[in-house]
């Protein structure tokens, strides 16, 4: 009975394994993620009123769906009920709506890895979830509420017909992706439609109409002058296959690649600190805590938010010099120095890759990213120690 289902469900369990681990390991988001991580946290907790939705307070550059959050937001809400009745941190929904969208993205990738391996065997099979297990970049991104990780699921989707030779139903789910998630998705769909112009793969050929509508979609898009990973990344299962069938070497280091981006959210690290040592005495007042932009693009959610005492603002355009005219008692700043407030203590983060001649031959080089200033006003607060700036 175990054998039968370690066969069946055994490789779906050690690709949700890692990207779980990822979630646990770096719960916090960034500002790309911003829109559908607060749109999940406003229909989980505000649900019909709609009058709070962060949405409306701050509406963002572009128009968005709530397609994706609204379906996260399903499968998660039994848990995040539980979670609220028991009045946990919003930290352990945070957590929840990302396992949640992670496994619908895995299961994408699992119907996937079915069709390639009715197409190309058990052995092909193998090396695609070795490949994309061995990898950083998917498993890590699978969980984040990203528009193109959103519009990557349906992608999955459209990739396993296409193996599958159902050919209109792959365009209509890449048609529905363009339109629904990530207007981008229409340049992979464009060398799709015409695959078969294109000549020859040499290790083998049923690749070739696979890999080169992948790879026109890179290329196109890197004609673009602003570039990041997740912009391509619906185009990766398919390099993972073909890497599968030749058995390539894969370059690389993950454990690097995995502490770089743990030290990529220091705010959120910032605040869950403050959340430790950060209570006073005094319970009957409230310690407001003001965000400043940096620090709520790089790692800050709704979701990191506590109950009573804590209340939040992230206010924009306020001069430094204003601060000190305002009453929050704390501050989570990208400055080291604010007038009329103290550093209490500051979070590393990461700053660059190293070379170096002896073991190991790589090193993470951190620098202060965010520090917590406390308002000289508030005397408890004062004569609270702290580990400084210094």
């Amino acid at each position: 009975m175990a054998s039968k289902f370690l066969q069946l469900y055994g490789y779906d369990l050690l690709l949700g394994s890692i990207a779980a681990f990822y979630v646990f390991m770096v719960p916090y988001t960034k500002v790309e993620e911003s829109f559908n991580i607060q749109a999940m946290h406003d229909i989980l907790y505000h649900r019909h009123h709609l009058d709070n939705y962060d949405h409306l307070e701050f509406p963002g550059v572009v128009p968005r769906t709530f397609i994706g959050a609204f379906l996260a937001s399903i499968f998660s809400s039994p848990i995040v009920l539980a979670v609220q009745l028991l009045h946990l941190p919003k930290i352990y929904s945070l957590i929840i709506v990302r396992l949640a969208l992670g496994c619908i993205i895995l299961s994408t990738l699992s119907f996937l890895r079915i069709q390639v391996r009715n197409k190309f065997g058990h052995q092909v099979e193998a090396f695609f979830v070795i490949f994309t297990a061995i990898q950083f970049h998917l498993l890590f991104y699978c969980s984040r509420a990203l528009p193109n990780i959103l519009a990557m699921g349906v992608v999955n989707l459209a990739y396993g017909h296409w193996l599958k030779g159902n050919f209109y139903t792959a365009l209509n789910y890449l048609v529905f992706a363009t339109t629904i998630f990530r207007c981008d998705i229409v340049l992979l769909l464009c060398p799709l439609g015409l695959e078969f112009l294109l000549l020859g793969v040499l290790l083998d050929r049923r690749l070739l109409p696979l890999v080169l509508p992948a790879l026109s979609f890179v290329v196109l898009y890197s004609k673009l002058p602003h570039k990041e990973l997740r912009f391509i990344i619906s185009s990766v299962p398919i390099f993972n296959l073909s890497a599968a069938v030749a058995a390539s070497r894969i370059l690389g280091c993950t454990i690097i690649t995995f502490m770089a981006s743990y030290e990529n959210y220091s705010s959120g690290h910032a605040l869950k600190e403050l959340h430790q040592i950060g209570h006073l005495a005094n319970k009957s007042n409230e310690l407001w805590v003001h965000i400043d932009p940096f620090s709520a693009m790089n790692g800050i959610s709704r979701f990191c938010e506590n109950e009573w005492p804590w209340r939040y603002s992230k206010e924009e355009e306020i001069a430094l010099e204003e601060f000190g005219q305002r009453n929050f008692t704390y501050l989570i700043n990208e400055h080291r120095t604010i007038d009329g407030y103290k550093c209490l203590f500051y979070v590393n983060g990461f700053s660059r890759l190293r070379r170096q001649s002896e073991f190991p031959p790589i090193i993470l080089d951190k620098e202060p990213k965010v520090y917590i200033h406390g308002n000289i006003k508030n005397e408890e607060l004062m004569l609270k120690p702290w580990p400084g700036c210094s």
